[in-house]
């Protein structure tokens, strides 16, 4: 299973899957500041380092350099993530998290079009 992480911590991840899985801590860096984040150096690496001990990202030598590599995927964190909020407020049944986001209009008419697209594909 995937380890849970900070919202911190999932910001940096965010980043380094936007690079295509992978980047130095110049990398990060220069995105956090993009984004008007002053992280210091320390906090991200410290950040980094954990994401490391949770086995979401790998270390890569390169020179002197490292560079960060998810392990995991974006789209397998979201799934992990997704199963857990299932599991924690709808006793495992997706169901349940559908018909909030339906009856609470959490989906745009856009949303909608592209489930009722994907049923009709999946029912073929």
């Amino acid at each position: 299973s995937i380890h849970n992480i900070s919202d911190s911590e999932l910001e940096l991840m965010k980043i380094i899957w936007q690079k295509g899985g992978k980047a130095l801590l110049a990398d990060v860096m220069e995105q956090l500041s993009k984004q008007g984040n002053s992280w210091q150096n320390n906090t991200v690496i410290t950040l980094l380092s954990r994401l490391v001990e949770k086995k979401l990202l790998k270390t890569n030598k390169i020179g002197r350099k490292n560079e960060y590599r998810a392990i995991v995927s974006e789209e397998e964190y979201q799934t992990s993530q997704t199963q857990t909020l299932v599991d924690k407020l709808y006793e495992g049944k997706a169901k349940g998290l559908l018909l909030t986001l339906l009856q609470n209009n959490m989906l745009s008419d856009e949303d909608r079009e592209e489930l009722k697209h994907f049923w009709e594909r999946e029912s073929e």
